[in-house]
């Protein structure tokens, strides 16, 4: 079982926010459910989708990554919810959380109405969640803060779901994994830590989950073989991974990725 190392100290307060002004990261783990259509679900997402958030005045940030055929083998944990899964995107937003996210809620329902949502998709995994700690690698000049805004050649990102539902459990599933253990491994640049909000904003209800996100800068694939040994050692903290694996960098027009895998087989 791949397990995290889980700090000894108490969370900073998503209030202090150890993103500094980012408060919150909203997910969502995607499938594209035609085979056929990963060049126009990216079309629309980078042409159209993510330009119009934002403008929204609380979303500072948002960026999208493939699993492509060669990451979907390199995973470490591919658990039954979101081993189908093609993409992740990432939306950070800031104060005021609950009004950013009901622009973010209406600006989809409008996209909707105006028919400018992608239909053959499926997200297995979405909300906001808290921002726990941040940290950065010795190497890397920029802060922690500023770490997703800097270049780079994809993430690792692991899921960790709580395996208990007791309330005294809720201080233990929220605490960030060990952060210096993994900007320790070359390749990785920073490293972000989210925790599923508990206060039920919004109508997205993404459980008892926490996602730790590492920046690369080095290979995708070899900075996940060089995650495994981080990632098999540690203790038990009340959670279970549920999901472990490296996504590229999306450049845009470059989206050919599973067409390979898409094309109809010919007779000979």
């Amino acid at each position: 079982m791949v397990k995290l190392t889980a700090v000894e100290h108490p969370p900073p307060s998503p209030s202090i926010g150890a993103g500094e002004k980012i408060r919150i990261g909203f997910f969502s783990f995607t499938e594209v459910t035609d085979p056929g259509a990963h060049r126009a679900y990216n079309a629309w997402h980078q042409l159209d989708h993510l330009p119009e958030q934002l403008p929204i005045p609380g979303i500072a940030w948002g960026e999208r990554w493939v699993s492509t055929p060669a990451c979907r083998l390199a995973r470490a944990v591919d658990g039954d919810r979101l081993a189908s899964i093609h993409y992740v995107t990432l939306y950070l937003m800031t104060e005021p959380v609950t009004e950013t996210l009901r622009a973010f809620a209406a600006l989809a329902e409008e996209l909707h109405r105006q028919d400018r949502f992608f239909e053959a998709r499926r997200s297995h995994l979405s909300g906001p969640f808290d921002v726990l700690a941040t940290a950065t690698a010795g190497r890397v000049r920029v802060s922690a803060a500023a770490v997703p805004y800097r270049p780079g050649t994809g993430v690792y990102v692991l899921v960790e779901e709580s395996s208990s539902d007791e309330p005294e459990d809720a201080d233990t599933w929220r605490r960030p994994t060990d952060q210096q253990a993994l900007v320790a491994v070359d390749g990785v640049a920073g490293v972000w830590s989210f925790a599923a909000r508990t206060d039920g904003v919004g109508r997205w209800r993404p459980g008892r989950h926490r996602i730790t996100v590492c920046y690369l800068d080095g290979d995708p694939l070899e900075v996940a073989k060089a995650l495994r040994p981080v990632l098999e050692s540690g203790r038990d903290d009340g959670t279970t991974t549920v999901f472990a694996g490296p996504f590229e960098t999306i450049t845009p027009w470059q989206w050919d990725w599973f067409e390979e895998q898409a094309a109809p087989e010919t007779s000979g």
